[in-house]
């Protein structure tokens, strides 16, 4: 009898085969990077070991400071959609060669539908074509190179889905609040998103040069199409009905100054504490494998070592996050306005639109939701505001709208599927202990306030095992090397602390 890997791989990879076929018909559409420049990269890669693609990402990345200068200075309209569509392109053919057509297909795509069907059918029919074109990828992928690391399409299509998603339900909720102006009530979603909300489908240019805008169209970050359109007519700077272009000093050097720092690190220190296997991402990680694996550590050892691990191996997405920002900030993009209020306690006020995480914030957060708030803050916002919102606050969507969009390793959900435990544990811990040990007004770094941070990074630690290997078997052999005993904890601090008593005050109060 024929097994199922027997009928179906032929025709998976029958398929792969024809679409690989169609590359001779891509290559003509390179045309904004010079074979020369190619070259260039390729030296340069071969003299500090790394990959072509990689060297590419980091030069892009920086290349996008000097291009925002020139975008600030490009006027408004149409010639600045032209340049930060036709940048943006540049930088996809730069990076990722012929694969830079799977954004413009799914963009296009999209736009077809915008241009057809109504806001209330596209508020479901574009995110579906957005996330199944992301999952596509991230299956070809799988399929193809199994626990591989290679720079492909798939991260800048995560970006452009956020893009897509997000704007079709900002052209829902616009006609939906025209509608309202005929006596129809608003949704709750649709009145917290009103500020996003948008009447018409963009014009062909300005729909392309948000969805590739050149400083957010390799690393991020996602921010709203109103953002956008706002710093691209120069209306964000906007003072007494005048344009008055802020100092751009600080918010594009501090950012700049910190994906620096965070770089230092990834490639001086993270070697020290190495996860993944430099040699190939498929053979056995190092935790598992060899002097410094969890077999020849004592338990404590062992697990301090996956900790130290995790916090460097996170540089890398504050390298890429912070000189996205910095790089947007050169053209304003993260400005919020001269009349808006800010925070006094703003990492930098008033250029919040485009800052993607606040690593302090991250490192010291005192729960998962605080974690979450401040790491990868846009993709969060598109998730809260485009899913759980829109789902009538289903967990349970969400959580699996983010593990889609990341991929479908196993790694990914023993991650997410960890979380709402972790996140029990808080609850029953504010409601059973806190009142014991705080009282109102403490900050987070009082003795209690250190020991919720303390307990926080070193649980989000166990969990966070499975999203860096990825496949099942390591990240199993992992926890079981750990004796699962983030798990047995977290079971066990619910169970126990469930039978202690509530706070009393909290009950006078409710019936007063």
């Amino acid at each position: 009898m024929e097994s199922l890997t027997d009928t179906v791989y032929p025709h998976v990879d029958s398929l792969i085969a024809a679409a690989y076929s169609l590359r001779v018909y891509v290559e003509p559409t390179l045309v904004l990077v010079p074979e020369a420049l190619k070259s260039k990269v390729s030296i340069v890669a071969d003299s500090v070991g790394m990959d072509s693609e990689t060297v590419a990402m980091v030069l892009g990345l920086f290349l996008c400071y000097p291009l925002g200068g020139i975008m600030s200075a490009v006027p408004v309209g149409a010639p600045k959609h032209l340049f930060s569509f036709l940048l943006g392109a540049f930088l996809l053919q730069f990076v990722l060669g012929v694969q830079w057509i799977h954004q413009l297909i799914s963009t296009m795509m999209c736009y077809v539908c915008f241009q057809v069907f109504s806001p209330s059918v596209n508020r479901y029919l574009v995110p579906a074509i957005a996330i199944s074109y992301c999952i596509v990828g991230h299956l070809h992928r799988q399929y193809i190179n199994y626990m591989g690391w290679d720079l492909d399409f798939t991260g800048p299509q995560m970006v452009v889905t956020i893009k897509l998603y997000s704007l079709a339900w900002n052209l829902y909720d616009g006609a939906v609040i025209r509608a309202s102006k005929k006596g129809k009530e608003l949704p709750r979603a649709t009145s917290r998103c009103d500020m996003f909300a948008i009447d018409e489908v963009p014009s062909l240019l300005t729909y392309l040069g948000y969805v590739f805008c050149f400083s957010t169209v390799l690393a991020g970050p996602s921010f709203e199409y109103s953002t956008y359109l706002s710093a691209a007519s120069g209306s964000n700077l906007m003072k007494g009905g005048k344009i008055v272009p802020p100092s751009r000093l600080k918010p594009v050097l501090l950012p700049l100054a910190q994906s620096l720092c965070a770089l230092v690190v990834y490639v001086a220190v993270c070697p020290q504490f190495p996860l993944m296997n430099t040699v190939s991402p498929k053979l056995r990680p190092y935790p598992l494998e060899g002097d410094t694996s969890l077999y020849a550590f004592s338990f404590l050892k062992g697990f301090a070592f996956l900790f130290v691990s995790l916090v460097f191996n996170r540089s890398k997405y504050y390298f890429a996050w912070k000189t996205a920002q910095g790089s947007c900030n050169t053209w304003y993009a993260g400005f919020e306005g001269h009349d808006v209020e800010v925070q006094k306690d703003a990492a930098i006020e008033g250029w919040e639109l485009t800052n993607n995480v606040d690593i302090w914030r991250c490192e010291t957060a005192s729960n998962v939701q605080m974690g979450t708030k401040f790491w990868n803050k846009k993709t969060a916002l598109w998730l809260n505001r485009y899913v759980y919102a829109r789902t009538n606050g289903s967990l349970a969507a969400t959580y699996f709208m983010s593990a889609f969009w990341h991929g479908f390793y196993p790694g990914y959900y023993m991650f997410f599927m960890s979380l709402p435990l972790l996140t029990m544990c808080e609850r029953v811990g504010r409601k059973k202990l806190s009142w014991r040990f705080s009282s109102p007004g403490d900050g987070r770094f009082t003795p209690w306030g250190c020991v919720t941070i303390v307990f926080t990074h070193l649980f989000l630690a166990y969990c966070s095992v499975p999203f860096v290997f990825l496949c099942l078997e390591w990240s199993w052999e992992a926890w079981r090397e750990l004796k699962f005993f983030g798990h047995i904890a977290m079971f066990t601090f619910v169970g126990v602390l469930s039978l202690l008593p509530d706070d009393p005050n909290k009950k006078k109060k409710k019936r007063a």
